[in-house]
């Protein structure tokens, strides 16, 4: 589904081993926007999935019954050394992406962006540390290393972990203005980061 309205729902894809934080620090951002948003956390199964960390988040929905999503936020973690060879988990993200308004990933889940095809011939960014594996997993994608996060249209893709956080609040501005971004910061006592190019985390080669 395609959407332009004020309303929209959000897709949160949870698999075994996924990044807590590149799920949660979004979801705080968001969750601030529950008069605007609503928000679907998916898995396979639905039920329990296991972060990389440990704990345990319960997904409402599956594959299957997952309603029409306005936006879909693809985390990245250990997991996705797995996911990667996951073909129905591909498609999957492929076919829910391109009825999305917007498709968002943290960290390496811009490597199962990259493998669904969704990212051949666009700007992307992943998490610095596993920047070579990243690049091997999607060869037709003009990957950059120093941003904190990419606006390609469609999808806008974030560097490691924490880079989450800015670039939900770059996604909330861009969908309902700066104004509202920068409350959703004051109330999470965030300091907003208003340039993609300033990361300090890049890595020298």
């Amino acid at each position: 589904m395609t959407s332009f309205s004020s309303f929209k729902t959000l897709g949160v894809l949870l698999f075994p081993e996924f990044e807590t934080l590149d799920v949660f620090g979004p979801l705080e951002m968001f969750g601030m926007l529950s008069d605007r948003l609503a928000i679907a956390m998916i898995s396979e199964h639905g039920g329990l999935v296991q972060s990389a960390q440990g704990q345990l988040v319960h997904t409402e929905f599956h594959w299957h019954n997952a309603p029409p999503l306005d936006l879909l936020l693809v985390p990245g973690g250990m997991g996705t050394r797995k996911e990667v060879f996951n073909s129905p988990l591909l498609h999957w993200i492929k076919t829910r992406s391109e009825q999305s308004e917007l498709t968002l990933s943290v960290c390496t889940g811009s490597t199962l962006l990259a493998k669904a095809g969704l990212l051949d011939g666009l700007k992307a960014t992943s998490n610095k540390r596993a920047f070579n594996w990243v690049m091997e997993q999607g060869p037709q994608v003009h990957w950059v290393k120093k941003a904190r996060w990419v606006d390609a249209g469609r999808i806008i893709s974030s560097a490691g972990i924490a880079a989450g956080i800015d670039m939900s609040l770059y996604t909330i501005a861009r969908l309902y203005g700066e104004a509202l971004r920068d409350e959703v910061a004051q109330r999470a006592e965030y300091s907003v980061n208003i340039n993609a190019d300033l990361d300090p985390f890049v890595m020298e080669d």
